[in-house]
């Protein structure tokens, strides 16, 4: 059960204002890396109506729309009023079940011990280091104990952190190179910081981190990224 609307104050407004509200990046399928996430997690002692998924920067719902089809019972929460609108449209279009709100990562509208598994998709990196620090705890918070949550941060070795330049809360901004121009602050994290951003209450149980390199452009750029499986341990 949702406990109210939120602010949004710490969502960056160019997902509203430049991306989402202008039609960009409204994917339709969801993310590999998601798929396989729900289906070697999700708990096999209940029936799949009964296991409650929640995304975390759930955008356009793509990721949420494979786990509704596939029987599974889904929330998300969106800083942005037109991706959120968005999903909505598509789940009512296809006659799917989910929930959709709009509000701050850092303080989650759910009750706590709520769902089973909990996805971040390249959302929590998208804020500033205490901002995602607040948005892990209530990530741990709203999980059932033993739930599992998919963690898919930044990392420092992306060429877009080590072509931009330093903002407040760990964020780095304007890039000039890499796949992460034009989208505001990310916060890449290092080993160490992942390791304390997930210090508490958490049983690591898989850490990798990914590099795509693509050498077709004049400058070599690296694409790099933390995939990081967790459980509430307590």
């Amino acid at each position: 059960m949702s406990r109210g609307r939120r602010s949004v104050s710490n969502i960056d407004p160019v997902w509203e204002n430049e991306i989402y509200g202008r039609g960009n990046q409204l994917n339709r399928y969801p993310f590999d890396v998601v798929v396989s996430f729900v289906f070697r997690h999700a708990p096999r002692d209940e029936p799949r109506h009964a296991v409650r998924i929640l995304e975390v920067g759930s955008g356009a719902g793509n990721n949420l729309w494979f786990a509704a089809r596939e029987g599974f019972r889904v929330s998300g929460i969106e800083g942005s009023a037109s991706a959120v609108a968005h999903a909505r449209r598509r789940f009512a279009d296809e006659g799917l079940i989910g929930e959709f709100v709009q509000g701050d990562f850092s303080t989650l509208p759910f009750e706590g011990e709520t769902f089973h598994l909990a996805i971040d998709r390249g959302s929590l990196t998208c804020c500033g280091a205490s901002v995602a620090r607040r948005a892990v705890a209530e990530m741990h918070r709203v999980l059932v104990p033993g739930g599992a949550a998919l963690f898919n941060l930044y990392s420092k070795r992306h060429s877009s952190h080590l072509s931009g330049t330093p903002g407040s809360d760990g964020l780095t901004l304007d890039p000039r190179e890499g796949t992460l121009i034009s989208v505001g602050g990310i916060c890449y994290y290092n080993r160490e910081e992942l390791d304390r951003l997930l210090s508490a209450g958490w049983l690591l149980e898989s850490i990798q981190h990914v590099e795509i390199v693509e050498q077709a452009m004049p400058r070599q750029t690296v694409h790099a990224e933390w995939r990081v499986i967790a459980k509430k341990s307590r």
